[in-house]
């Protein structure tokens, strides 16, 4: 069985970090957008400019999930008010949570979920939320299970294409 331990990144692992978000990102919603809807969001929303300035941030959390040397995944949590929506300082935004496709179904997901839900607790937060695209239905089930509702809706741009995100949240 494989031991998966998560590393939080910094400012040095910038290059694994952007590759880790493009393979992911691309793995899990090329198949539903145009090619070029794909490669202006990757180009623009995964940049080493923009994912620099995210890391700058003290209230922006990156963490790797590594099997070994090999990283399977990744995790990006907003405190307030880095958050893309809400801003609530009693809250903790899971803004991405990826595994690549070769290690879905090995429980990284929870992993990763786990780990943000641990932290929002140790920040003595009221509750955890994120934003996940309608026509994910396999994520929308992982989150259900996991104790997320939905209470609202947002608009996501994937290059020119506007779609509809399910903001749901977890009370701790």
């Amino acid at each position: 069985m494989n031991r998966y331990y998560l590393h939080k990144v910094s400012a040095e692992d910038l290059v694994i970090l952007q590759q880790i978000s493009r393979q992911t990102f691309q793995e899990t919603f090329a198949v539903h957008n145009t090619a070029e809807n794909m490669k202006k969001y990757l180009e623009e929303g995964m940049s080493k400019e923009k994912l620099a300035a995210e890391l700058s941030s003290p209230q922006a959390h990156f963490y790797l999930c590594k099997t070994d040397q090999t990283v399977v995944g990744y995790l990006k949590l907003n405190e307030a008010p880095v958050q893309t929506e809400l801003n609530d300082p009693n809250s903790l935004e899971i803004e991405r949570i990826y595994v690549l496709n070769a290690f879905q179904g090995k429980k990284i997901g929870q992993v990763l979920l786990d780990h943000a839900i641990e932290l929002a607790r140790n920040l003595k937060l009221d509750y955890i939320w994120l934003g996940v695209w309608e026509k994910n239905a396999n994520a929308i089930r992982f989150y259900t299970k996991n104790g997320f509702v939905e209470f609202d809706k947002h608009l996501f741009t994937l290059g020119t294409d506007v779609q509809t995100d399910l903001l749901m949240k977890k009370q701790l």
